[in-house]
């Protein structure tokens, strides 16, 4: 064995036994061969005389990728040599010496490589160097079987490399496939398609396997040679002849109807389409997919029938004629049965073709009306084949109940498989309504009745059913019930499930009554039932907590629709929930683990919808409200006191016990208004006060327990809604003692409650605002860095992203202030201090800020404080030294260097916006500052940014006018103008 041999063998070593520097030494040796000018002889010659597959491999892989890069800069008698080598070892010639070594005789992957190579050669040679590569092949495949098989290789290699379309091609690559089909339509093709004949029909009984590489080597041509040479008496013939005698063998079954699918795929003008599609006479192999076959033979013929379906439904499309229209309806219902048979009993994975084939059928039907006998049927046949798909498998019962990992991954799997299907069932739906309720009605019954071990599939897939028609139904006809859905609704609502401890159908179920409360609006004798699917055993009683849980928010969505008309309920409700509230109401509840933060929100949601009505009588809902609020607050006062003397580590459990009420509480007050506890009921709003007073006891309890202090800041959001100005007593201690302990991040949820206040109070907030800012400016601005947040490796952490948050939030607060008469906050005494640190950081923001709805926001503030606190053009200056500065720094730094930038995108719609905000800040400050801003601005800034005379004074005459909207049009072109002209940029720094 020589060196190159032993170099390959070791490169390709995976068993681990050989030492890694000796491997890295084999393969830089291998690399070093390589280089050698002779290499494509070295390569042949072991190819010849070597019989490792190893190094036929490697010799390969070598000749390969030499061909590839260096076949320009080869001489003709390398080519030649490589041509003729090759080509004589695929053919099986000129080997006479007797250790010589046959390349056909190695494994698959070898002749597969070697097919590869003779690829290469006919991309650079055919037909113009090479012309005769295919006939000089065709004699050689008289020396049987292995010839043949090499033959198939290598024209599938040409497909797979260079001709298919399925996959990317380079538009040199496009062009040599054109060059290269062309040259085979005219010189080779039909003596090709002759011998595919010649060889299927010689080895069909002798040799299927041959027999079947032959067809699907034939299979990839049909697409592009001339169809007469294939759909004519003799080939068609023998085709189906393959397909239909049962002797055949199923791999030879199967490759000749994929070679009729080919040719019912070709593509061409409808009116012959259609002439083939005819003379084929598919009806012949209908049989072939009855019975409970699940060979690959029937997955072959059901991709068959669904693609004959697929053309024949498009040629109808595209046919105008009448006789063109009978046809090929007559030939479409011929197929359906088999089509429908197929999608119900098959194991094939074919469904998103046949799915978009029915999709397509059944958009032919909405143009007709009233629909056939035939058409009706076949919707029944569509609306059985849905069923029959989206239903899940038995198998994973179990794991969907419990919902463990296999459970979560198949029903993930569902939900997306079942998308195209539930398209085409509100298709169906529009086209043929009345047939796929009946069709629902008819599946929900038998689904009842099916046996215990299909029960729960049967039962989900049926109400599934139910659930996405809705989706394709108007209001009206939900409302109004017509049709059957007066009857399906209601037998929904009555029926028990044998299976509803189930937990896909528990939730399908609930999820369906949902989308029909519509219907149960106007039909108000259908309430009771609906309380009864929701708060027994099938709803929030349910035994799987994730029923429960569903259930509750479905629950609360129902009240919200309908209110009022559960008043007279109101009573029954509560008892029903009774267990449920006394969750959180019962005083040893704070014992208890409880699960999840978030359970129990919206049932008291619910419960206070329904008690927070003003047709609920006063002392009713007096009540009602205490017997939830009075328990609830007298546990948080036990924990509170307990809270001093506890051990720590009972301190989590004890938290998260006062973080469930707070959110109890919370969810309860979403359904009283401002109007009823504050105008109508006063005795109601007291009551949420008291509970105001017990909860801000938590932050002195707990002032640094961060999820306490959300809730609570939470809680009072809700209050300054509920309670509207009543709440203004509560708020000096509550907001004084949230920010006493503040990091950033609550300093955003802080600043949030406060931008809430002042929107909806305004001015009534001056004081308590005037005695926040001062505190919250001086944590803010020591905190905030005075220029840009770092950029690039290692700047993206926690902790910047929280600042960053606070800065956005601190810049919606300032415009906030100014945007609602509050402006004179900033010059109270001790909030004089901060006024220099926040005008430098808006104007550098104004002019640098990557964000531009955060520029245009502080372009506003600027706008508003001008007009504010200049009370000139005669007045006396209100806060000294702002007109100069807002001349100075703000006109020149923002109005004009800052839009210069060509980073400054005019194209952008925003920063179109910004602009806007710009130039009207110029307006305002002419009619504010007069002739002191136009001169500083015109003088000063325009000669830095080379600005024309004559531009200049069109400038001024534009400002001074009283068309805002010209004066923009003029300053863009301007800008424009003078970027063209400038040789750097000018930013504010």
């Amino acid at each position: 064995m020589g060196d190159l041999e032993k170099a390959i063998l070791i490169s390709f070593d995976e068993s681990g036994t050989v030492d890694s520097v000796l491997k890295s030494q084999a393969v830089a040796f291998c690399q070093q061969i390589k280089e050698n000018p002779s290499i494509c002889s070295i390569c042949i010659e072991k190819l010849f005389f070597c019989k490792l597959v190893q190094v036929q491999f490697w010799c390969l892989q070598c000749l390969h990728e030499v061909l590839r890069v260096r076949y320009s800069s080869m001489s003709q008698e390398e080519k030649s040599f490589i041509r003729k080598s090759v080509f004589s070892m695929a053919c099986f010639e000129g080997v006479n010496d007797e250790n010589s070594v046959r390349v056909l005789e190695a494994p698959a992957f070898i002749k597969n490589k070697l097919a590869q190579v003779l690829v290469t050669l006919i991309y650079f040679e055919y037909p113009l160097i090479w012309t005769s590569v295919f006939l000089d092949f065709l004699p050689s495949l008289n020396r049987g079987a292995v010839v043949i098989d090499m033959f198939c290789r290598v024209l599938n290699a040409l497909d797979e490399e260079l001709i298919s379309l399925d996959y990317p091609r380079s538009p040199e690559e496009v062009a040599v496939a054109a060059r290269v089909k062309d040259a085979m339509r005219q010189q080779c093709i039909a003596q090709v398609v002759r011998a595919w004949y010649d060889i299927v029909s010689m080895y069909r009984n002798s040799d299927p396997e041959l027999c079947a590489t032959v067809l699907e080597s034939m299979r990839r041509y049909i697409s592009w040679i001339d169809i007469g040479l294939i759909v004519n008496d003799v080939f068609i013939r023998l085709l189906f002849e393959l397909m239909l005698v049962d002797g055949s063998a199923d791999q030879v079954r199967g490759a000749a109807a994929s070679c009729v699918l080919a040719v019912v795929s070709k593509r061409m003008e409808p009116q012959p389409k259609l002439t083939l599609l005819r003379s084929l006479q598919m009806i012949r192999i209908f049989g072939l997919v009855t019975g409970d076959d699940e060979s690959e033979l029937v997955s072959k013929v059901a991709a068959l029938l669904t693609g004959y379906a697929t053309e024949v439904l498009e040629c109808s499309k595209r046919l105008n004629t009448a006789d063109s229209k009978g046809v090929s309806m007559d030939l479409l219902n011929e197929v359906l049965p088999s089509v429908f048979y197929v999608m119900q009993n098959c194991e094939v994975d074919i469904t998103f073709s046949i799915v978009q084939f029915l999709s397509g059928y059944v958009s032919t039907m909405k143009s007709l009306s009233p629909l056939r006998d035939a058409q009706l049927l076949h919707v029944g046949q569509i609306l059985e084949v849905i069923r029959t798909q989206i239903r899940f498998d038995p198998v994973y019962r179990d794991n969907l109940d419990v919902l463990d990992k296999i459970g979560r991954e198949e029903e993930d799997r569902m939900v997306e498989f079942r998308k195209d299907l539930f398209v085409l069932l509100r298709n169906v739906g529009r086209v043929a309504s009345d047939v796929t309720l009946i069709f629902i009605r008819n599946s929900l019954v038998s689904a009842v009745a099916s046996s215990a071990d299909r029960n729960a599939e049967e039962v989900e897939a049926a109400l599934s059913l139910f659930y996405a028609l809705g989706e394709s139904l108007s209001d009206e006809v939900m409302r109004t019930g017509s049709g059957l859905l007066r009857e399906l609704v209601p037998m929904l609502l009555s029926t028990r499930f044998p299976c509803h401890s189930n937990r896909l159908v528990a939730l399908v179920y609930l999820e369906t009554i949902a989308r029909y409360m519509k219907f149960v609006q106007e039909n108000n004798q259908y309430i009771p039932m609906v309380l009864g699917a929701f708060l027994d055993e099938r709803g929030i009683h349910h035994q799987n907590v994730n029923v429960s849980r569903r259930a509750s928010y479905l629950f609360m969505r129902v009240v919200k629709l309908l209110k009022a008309k559960l008043v007279p309920f109101i009573e029954t409700i509560l008892q029903s929930l009774q267990d449920a509230v006394a969750q959180f109401t019962s005083t040893h509840s704070a014992s208890k683990e409880l699960s999840g933060s978030e359970d129990g929100s919206h049932i008291f949601e619910a419960i206070g919808i329904l008690i927070g009505m003003e047709d609920v009588p006063l002392g009713k809902q007096s009540d009602y409200l205490s017997s939830l609020l009075t328990p609830l607050c007298q546990q948080v006062e036990v924990l509170l006191v307990n809270a001093k003397v506890q051990k720590p580590e009972e301190s989590p459990a004890k938290i998260a016990n006062i973080q469930q009420i707070i959110m109890v509480i919370n969810a309860l007050s979403k359904g009283f208004s401002e109007r009823l506890v504050t105008a109508c009921r006063p005795a109601i709003g007291l009551m949420f006060k008291q509970t105001l007073d017990v909860l801000l006891q938590i932050l002195i309890v707990f002032p640094k327990i961060e999820p306490l202090r959300c809730k609570v800041t939470s809680f009072i959001h809700r209050m300054v809604d509920t309670l509207g100005a009543s709440v203004f007593p509560y708020l000096p201690k509550a907001l004084g003692q949230l920010l006493a302990e503040s990091e950033p991040k609550e300093l955003v949820g802080f600043l949030v409650l406060i931008n809430q206040l002042i929107c909806k109070f305004n001015t009534a907030v001056h004081d308590i605002v005037e005695e926040l800012y001062p505190v919250l400016a001086s944590r803010i601005f020591n905190i905030l860095p005075r220029d840009a947040f770092p950029s690039g490796p290692g700047s993206n952490t926690e902790e910047i992203r929280e600042l960053q948050e606070l800065q956005r939030t601190l810049y919606t607060f300032l415009h906030v202030i100014t945007t609602h008469d509050l402006s004179s906050v900033f010059l109270s005494p001790k909030s004089r201090g901060y006024l220099d640190p926040m005008m430098q950081l808006l104007l550098f923001t104004s002019c640098n800020h990557k964000d531009i709805l955060i520029r245009k926001a502080c372009v506003q503030i600027f706008i508003r404080l001008i007009k504010d606190w200049s009370t000139r053009p005669y007045g006396e200056e209100k806060v000294p030294g702002f007109q100069s500065f807002v001349i100075e720094a703000f006109a020149t730094n923002c109005c004009l260097y800052s839009v210069l930038d060509k980073s400054f995108e005019l194209r952008d719609a925003n920063t179109l916006i910004l602009f806007g905000e710009i130039v009207l800040a110029q307006k305002v400050m002419y009619e504010k500052f007069g002739n002191d801003f136009l001169i500083h601005f015109v003088s000063k800034g325009f000669p830095t940014a080379h600005c024309p005379q004559d531009m200049a004074e069109q400038y001024c005459q534009k400002l001074q006018g009283n068309d805002v909207k010209a004066l923009k049009s003029f300053y863009q072109a301007l800008i424009e103008s003078l970027r063209q002209q400038q040789n750097g940029t000018l930013v504010y720094r």
